[in-house]
């Protein structure tokens, strides 16, 4: 009697802790086309006979394929593991098959027992009936070639023949590959489907520019007021993020900026009569979200904009922060969508000490249905503009289902579009916002400068949580100015971007890092001096230093290397000085060997120990490494001594064998 099962049980052959599997599978495990990544199980039975597993990846139209699996170390765990690369974008699905597999069963045997003449006659009648079996197998499947080599050693499968011929007939390379395709499956256990979302390249692979439109051609008129830079005047500075290898720009809010409460230069709360006030402070009579900034241009001239950019070979990305000014035409209009204190007023955000009266955050639960429709409306409408990337500003503030809903809403009508979350916060509630389908996320790289606080953290990031979040590697924004780069040494700018280059696939700029801006706020804070949130900041591109040529040049290093194009697989090599670090990155036949100085303020030296064998080379092998950014090249072994210095702080080496 066979009993019913629920389709998550535990079948014959037991499959558990099948990855990747979001939530148990609620959500979907996340990959791009041509991206490489693992799936993996543990497959066991009773007994000692031999169990194996595969992989049944289906495509969006429905075309399965099966793919065997291997068993990695330790042995003694069970665990099967293969990687599989996803050819097109769509909602895949896959699951994994555990089954009784007769032939290594026997291979075992036989070679255990043959060598001391142990029942043979039962062995080779054994291996007669299994040959025939794959053979009939191969002969279903079309393969007239391996069904009739298949059936040839069947029948020399002789009690009569030397134990040594027997095995070395079934030892062939031919004969294992036969058998690996055709040998019987017995028992086979599947687990339930689970789902697997594969996106464009650039919802893993990208590289960011942030610039304000405003201060591009932004100057002072002859009675010293300020006249904003427009849409049309930043043509210059798409060129120019073009020609450094960006693929995305990205714009803060380029809606109507409220009046009250207005802050001035360095957040300060008496703004003077020409100060433009934060651009997250959204809205005032001339429109809300739905609406351009005057001083920026018209509709028309926003579109152009996008245009442009495509021309370029750019994608432009907009800010879409669910916030309002006191001036916004929600207040009015909508006044049930925010939060009233006691006193009657309307709550303006916090997050103390700090405190932002020029904003009104939005109460998700007051309305929900009219909330969710307009969100949803301003999307469609930049959606139809050209805007096919969005960074979501704070998105960590409001509530995780609403994303599931709109974010599987706009994926639905059109699953091209992309979203970066502004999401500096826990860990859990980062993972939520990737798991409910964020493409991609801010991350902590910012604070992490130590070898192992890098080490261990790319370690979480390549393997952990790699399924459904991808980390995106930003160097500064108009928010930070980290700690490590207010010396205003060029080479700390420098080494920084290496490392948010290399790490990950996806990494960001906010423009002025190439010109080594660095001055706080005051001691003690990461925030800028002056700071473009508040006022006009037009800038000399040309100044000294300048990283325009370095920027430019990663970014061609990481297009012309696939190893660079992906998160899952890397490897940390060890160094004798802690302040350097050594990792390296492959994917197929591409390997790429980076070694950094994490203390750029003085020379670093030390020992590069190599695990030879995650670059591709044997134990003892010579290989040669070039680099990448000085065109320098050398012949490594497992132990190289490396001298970093303030003016080449990094390596980045393409591997190749000797």
């Amino acid at each position: 009697m066979v009993r019913n099962q629920h389709p998550a049980s535990i079948r014959r052959i037991p499959v558990t802790n099948v990855e990747p599997v979001v939530e148990a599978g609620a959500y979907p495990a996340k990959a791009v086309v041509g991206e490489e990544f693992p799936i993996s199980a543990n497959v066991f039975r009773e007994g000692h006979d031999a169990v194996a597993a595969s992989v049944i990846l289906t495509a969006p139209d429905g075309t399965a394929r099966r793919i065997d699996m291997a068993q990695v170390e330790p042995l003694g765990l069970d665990i099967f593991e293969v990687w599989v690369r996803p050819d097109v974008e769509g909602d895949w699905t896959f699951r994994v098959e555990g089954w009784s597999d007769p032939w290594h069963t026997w291979l075992h045997h036989a070679e255990a027992k043959l060598p001391l003449e142990m029942d043979v006659p039962l062995l080779c009648l054994e291996a007669q009936q299994l040959f025939e079996r794959a053979s009939a197998i191969a002969s279903e499947q079309g393969d007239t070639t391996a069904s009739t080599v298949l059936r040839s050693v069947g029948a020399t499968m002789l009690p009569e023949r030397p134990s040594e011929e027997l095995l070395e007939s079934v030892g062939t390379t031919a004969i294992r590959r036969a058998m690996a395709a055709y040998g019987p499956r017995e028992l086979v256990s599947p687990t339930r489907e689970f789902p697997l979302r594969v996106e464009r390249r650039r919802a893993l692979f990208s590289s960011w520019y942030e610039f304000f439109p405003r201060s591009q051609g932004a100057h002072q008129a002859a009675d010293g007021s300020w006249v904003s830079g427009t849409f049309a005047s930043s043509y210059e500075r798409l060129e120019a993020a073009a020609a450094m290898g960006f693929d995305i720009v990205y714009l803060p809010p380029v809606h109507p900026i409220g009046t009250q409460f207005r802050k001035g230069r360095n957040n300060t709360l008496t703004p003077g009569p020409d100060d433009p006030g934060s651009p997250w402070a959204i809205g005032s009579s001339e429109g809300g979200h739905d609406t351009i900034h005057p001083d920026l241009g018209t509709m028309a001239d926003f579109e152009a904009f996008v245009a442009k950019a495509r021309e370029l070979g750019l994608e432009v990305a907009m800010d879409f922060a669910l916030q309002a000014s006191p001036d916004h035409p929600w207040v009015t209009e909508h006044p049930q969508w925010f939060s009233t204190r006691a006193d009657g007023t309307i709550a303006y955000a916090e997050n103390p000490p700090k405190k932002y009266q020029d904003i009104y955050p939005i109460n998700f639960d007051n309305d929900p249905e009219g909330i969710y429709a307009e969100c949803k409306r301003l999307l469609k409408l930049w959606i139809s503009k050209g805007v096919t990337v969005f960074r979501v500003d704070n998105p960590h503030t409001k509530p995780v289902d609403f994303w599931a809903w709109l974010l599987g809403e706009i994926h639905a009508e059109h699953p091209e579009v992309i979203f970066l979350a502004e999401a500096f916060t826990r860990p859990a509630m980062m993972h939520a916002l990737g798991k409910v389908g964020y493409q991609q996320s801010y991350t902590y790289f910012t604070w992490r400068t130590e070898r192992t606080e890098i080490e261990e953290y790319l370690t979480e990031l390549s393997t952990e949580t790699a399924p459904f979040y991808r980390p995106s590697f930003w160097v500064n924004t108009p928010d930070i100015n980290p700690f490590h780069l207010q010396s205003g040494n060029p080479a700390a700018f420098s080494t920084r971007a290496v490392l948010a280059a290399t790490l990950s696939p996806s990494w960001g700029v906010y423009s002025g890092f190439e010109l080594c801006e660095h001055l706080p706020v005051a001691p003690g804070r990461e925030e800028y001096l002056d700071s473009e949130k508040y006022e006009y900041r037009p800038r000399d591109w040309e100044a000294q230093p300048n990283l325009s040529m370095l920027l430019g040049r990663l970014n061609e290093i990481r297009r012309a290397n696939p190893a660079l194009q992906q998160l899952r697989r890397i490897h940390f090599h060890h160094t004798s000085n802690d302040d350097m670090v050594a990792y390296s990155k492959r994917d197929g036949s591409n390997v790429v060997l980076v070694v950094c100085s994490l203390a750029p303020e003085r020379g670093v030296e030390g020992e590069v120990h190599l695990d030879l064998e995650a670059l591709g080379a044997g134990p003892g092998d010579v290989i040669n490494v070039t680099d990448q950014l000085t065109g320098a090249s050398y012949h490594w072994g497992g132990s190289n001594f490396v001298r970093l210095s303030l003016d080449n702080p990094s390596h980045i080496f393409l591997v190749r064998p000797l």
